[in-house]
């Protein structure tokens, strides 16, 4: 009948398939099976007024199922049923072809059809209908379009906002609901929102959130508010209207959660658009009403006051506005909530609250937080982990609040986010530990706990900023020689070589780790870069291998003990501190070379007290000579006999370097002038390594000899540096180096070629006259080969010829 020629019977055949199809799905599939949907698509553009509105009927009414969509977009129906929204159309007409869009722009391709062939435009112009199913179906199909962004801005420019904000007018909630949903999805175009304050928007929203029977929609509402504050003008607006006020009493006022949530949210993104506006909802005291948002049992309202509170406290009155409020405890109080999402949410706003703000990391501290934001860092969200490892961070500025942390099991807690995926984790958990590892208990907590490890892995990876924050940390860690002893052996001194060779990976960080570790392993530093500054005091435990290349790794002296003795150069070691004074630590006891500078300037004093039996003599005579080689046979045959076979390796013992080390301090001590210090240093390790050589008989100095003898001797290729009688120049440069750090002369080592080293000191030339006037410091050369005391100008000849061959 779909077919026929009189217009009559088209008429009724398509009334009668409306009714059909109305009745159910299944009635819609049957007529799609006996080809309906391609007469209908037809009859829709009939001449007939009562056709066409019949036809467009039963397409509507089927146009819900899937198998009529299907069958439309191939017959290209859109367009044709678009038609149909003309003005001239009836109501009914309207009614059913504003459904069948309605139905169709669901999906992607339909949507597309509809924009591109300038379906908006009647859709918008029949919002002002006055059927309310022409609305509703209208507005509907507005809602699914403007889910894509070129239908929000034209939405604006065919002026649509006007008709969306007159259905919020309407006495079915549907559309006023349908209508608030499309008005926040076009508001987030920055145009549109004007256009909505243009058209005095924001009050009648206002309006309606204080309408008690639209309860249902004020969370609707809330969303377009939310979109509408991210402008600092509805900002100012609505303070200048009072606007802001009403927003905030609705706010705290017990209402729905989901609505509290939401205002919540729009507090959020209208504090981050801009300073000023923070500066506007804190004089309206925004932080009251937040905090008030924390007491209620929502976890969404909790976690989203927590959003909006991280959000404020960009500005500095907003955190102590917060701590003053008593709002700091609520938020310690939400890290023990049982819900996730809150959690994080409170360690958020707790990591705003105490950046560059150490009242509220104190305020936190007597909440009792450390253990609360410890205890999270085993969470398995992610940013529950990172922003609570901020938080410690910040507290961590302060020394007891540090030891509190520590007491936690903090930098052991921190191991497992250094192997985090996350870059945000990682990031903020090697913060932590550059903050929490400032000293030796931090940085003894790291040796135990194993973070070292994933730490300097985290020195090679490839995001910059967790890259700049581990070699951060590196920096702090390498603060003392054990620590920085165990991040060689990880390979942490290789790596950081690496990155500092890159012009792309370099940063100022990685530079600094990189001479703090050296600095704090004087040995691996010597042999890398052949250089010790007057600030660089060796220990006991510190020995010279030699010179190491550039990206190979200096060999720890318990290996280099026990390598069988071969025709190499012999590793000259410092240790004159007797057995029974060390007490070797539970781990990399065989690393450990030295003691602090504070021990090592002192250790003059210990050694004294220690060999106080013994008297002195300036240089060294035979006999003595004999007593100390005998006295350290039997301390190293009893240790033999004595230790157990699992005991921990300490470098052997050299007392001959002890009572060097007591002759030093005797001789240069009751001297003044570091000039006459050095001078009377020099030789006494002169004496001590065989007296001057004239630089013509230098070969007659049969040295090589002596050392192999000694290697011999003692079976290994370590050898004490208090056991060499015949020196070169790099024995004897190393010996005024360790015997100067010990007795408070400042100088510095440097290692030339070819057996050369040399020593550095500044001295003050004070002319007749000069007494009281400050004079620059000037370089000078020791000579301690042939002229033991001679002191030459730095770059003079004399200088330039002692150093070269």
């Amino acid at each position: 009948m779909l077919n026929s020629p009189e217009e009559e019977v088209l008429a009724k055949a398509c009334e009668a398939i409306h009714r059909y199809a109305e009745k159910g799905d299944d009635n819609k599939g049957t007529l799609v099976g006996l080809g309906a949907v391609e007469p209908l698509s037809k009859l829709i553009s009939h001449q007939d007024r009562l056709v066409r509105r019949n036809a467009v009927m039963a397409l509507g009414a089927m146009a819900s199922h899937n198998e009529v969509k299907r069958c439309v977009k191939k017959l290209d129906v859109i367009p044709s049923v678009i038609g149909r929204l003309a003005p001239e159309e009836d109501v009914v007409t309207h009614e059913y072809a504003t459904l069948f869009l309605a139905y169709l722009s669901i999906e992607y391709t339909s949507k597309v059809q509809i924009f591109d062939h300038d379906g908006l435009d009647p859709l918008i112009q029949l919002l002002s209908s006055p059927d309310p199913d022409v609305k509703k179906n209208s507005v509907e199909c507005i809602y699914n379009l403007v889910q894509d962004f070129p239908s929000r801005a034209a939405v604006r420019e065919l002026k649509g906002v006007p008709p969306l904000l007159e259905l919020l007018q309407s006495e079915f909630p549907l559309i006023q609901q349908i209508a608030l949903k499309t008005l926040a999805m076009v508001t987030n175009d920055a145009d549109s929102r004007v256009a909505l304050r243009e058209n005095q928007g924001l009050d009648r929203l206002l309006e309606f959130l204080g309408t008690k029977e639209f309860t249902d929609l004020h969370v609707e509402a809330l969303r377009v508010i939310s979109n509408c504050l991210e402008d600092d003008e509805a900002v100012q607006f609505l303070q200048e209207t009072g606007g802001l006020d009403r927003l905030l009493l609705f706010t705290a006022n017990p209402s729905l959660p989901e609505a509290q949530m939401n205002a919540a949210r729009a507090i959020s993104r209208a504090a981050a658009k801009s300073s000023e506006t923070r500066k506007i909802l804190h004089e309206h005291d925004v932080e009251k009403v937040l905090i008030s948002l924390l007491a209620v049992e929502h976890d969404g309202v909790r976690g989203a006051a927590c959003h909006a509170i991280a959000v404020m406290c960009d500005n500095l009155a907003n955190k102590d506005a917060f701590r003053n409020h008593e709002g700091v405890r609520p938020v310690v109080q939400l890290l023990s909530s049982d819900n996730a999402e809150v959690k994080e949410a409170a360690a958020l706003a707790l990591s705003s609250l105490t950046n560059s703000n150490q009242l509220n990391a104190y305020a936190v501290f007597e909440a009792e937080g450390a253990e609360a934001l410890v205890q999270q860092l085993a969470e398995t969200r992610e940013g529950a982990v990172a922003f609570s490892a901020a938080v410690l961070t910040n507290m961590a500025a302060q020394e007891m609040l540090r030891s509190s942390i520590l007491s936690h099991g903090a930098v052991q807690s921190l191991t497992q986010p250094l192997l985090s995926s996350s870059s945000l984790v990682l990031s903020k958990a090697t913060l932590a530990l550059a903050a929490l590892c400032c000293d030796s208990e931090g940085r003894t907590e790291i040796r135990n706990s194993g973070g070292l490890v994933p730490l300097v892995k985290l020195l090679n990876s490839h995001h910059t900023e967790v890259r700049r924050n581990a070699c951060w940390a590196a920096l702090v860690c390498a603060g003392d020689e054990p620590t920085a002893i165990e991040m060689c052996k990880l390979g942490a001194l290789e790596i950081l070589q690496d990155i500092n060779s890159s012009s792309n990976l370099r940063n100022k960080f990685s530079e600094a780790a990189l001479h703090k570790l050296l600095d704090s392993n004087l040995s691996v530093k010597y042999s890398l870069t052949g250089y010790l500054s007057p600030s660089n005091i060796t220990t006991d435990g510190f020995y010279d291998p030699g010179q190491t290349k550039t990206g190979h790794r200096v060999p720890a002296l318990e290996h280099l003990s026990k390598q069988d003795v071969h025709q190499h150069r012999a590793v000259i070691l410092v240790n004159g501190k007797p057995h029974e004074q060390e007490t070797p630590e539970p781990a990399h006891v065989d690393e450990k070379q030295q003691d602090s500078p504070g021990a090592a300037r002192s250790s003059s004093v210990l050694s004294k007290s220690s060999t106080k039996d013994k008297t002195p003599s300036k240089g060294k005579s035979k006999g003595r000579k004999e007593d100390e080689k005998l006295k350290d046979e039997e301390e190293t045959k009893h240790q033999q006999e004595t230790a157990p076979e699992n005991m921990l390796w300490v470098p052997p013992h050299d007392s001959a370097f002890q009572t060097l080390v007591i002759e030093a301090s005797n001789l240069v001590q009751p001297l003044h002038e570091p000039r006459e210090q050095a001078i009377a240093l020099a030789k006494l390790v002169s004496d001590a390594m065989g007296g001057s050589v004239e630089r013509e008989r230098l070969h007659e100095f049969i040295w090589e000899l002596h050392l192999s003898e000694l290697k011999f001797e003692l079976k290994s290729n370590v050898i004490p540096i208090g056991k060499i009688q015949k020196g070169i120049y790099y024995h004897r440069a190393l010996l005024f180096k360790v015997l100067a750090d010990r007795v408070g002369l400042s100088c510095s080592l440097v290692r030339g070629e070819y057996n050369r080293a040399w020593n550095q000191v500044l001295l003050v030339d004070r002319p007749p006259g000069t007494a009281g006037r400050h004079l620059q410091p000037e370089t000078y050369i020791v000579d301690l080969m042939h002229r033991p005391g001679h002191l030459m100008k730095d770059n003079s000849p004399e200088a330039i010829q002692y150093q070269l061959i």
